[in-house]
């Protein structure tokens, strides 16, 4: 199993390669899979500014993809802010969907510095997840 600096590397990594010339704001995120795959993406955006996708749902898509498992374990977002650069309430849906409220969240600078550190339940308290369907 691969350690924590590699999913910060794959976070930065696909940071580097973001489409995003209308905002020039290129995010980046990895995350890691309880079996310890490794998936990332990376914001790509579109003239239709509502049209684009966020790196954690490219993330996502590629770990769905790649057949890497269905539960996420923790994930790493990177970009270069001012402030740290959280999840959009979308996304935070989106990673609760293959995530638990104790799935680690950890914001990075350009530089990959941990800037903010949090839990999934912390960003999307009382979450509407899987098992909230009644049987």
């Amino acid at each position: 199993m691969s350690g924590p600096d590699d999913l910060v590397s794959a976070a930065l990594r696909a940071r580097e390669r973001a489409y995003a010339p209308y905002s020039r704001f290129q995010v980046g995120a990895a995350l890691r899979t309880e079996d310890g795959a490794v998936f990332a993406g990376c914001n790509v955006e579109n003239a239709a500014f509502p049209e684009g996708t966020c790196a954690e749902a490219g993330a996502i898509a590629a770990m769905v993809m790649g057949g890497g498992g269905r539960r996420i374990a923790e994930v790493v977002v990177a970009a270069e802010a001012k402030e740290p650069c959280t999840p959009c309430g979308g996304c935070r849906q989106k990673l609760r969907e293959f995530g638990t409220a104790a799935t680690t969240v950890r914001m990075v600078d350009a530089a990959g510095e941990t800037v903010l550190l949090r839990r999934l339940g912390e960003l999307l308290p009382d979450s509407f997840g899987p098992g909230s369907f009644m049987d």
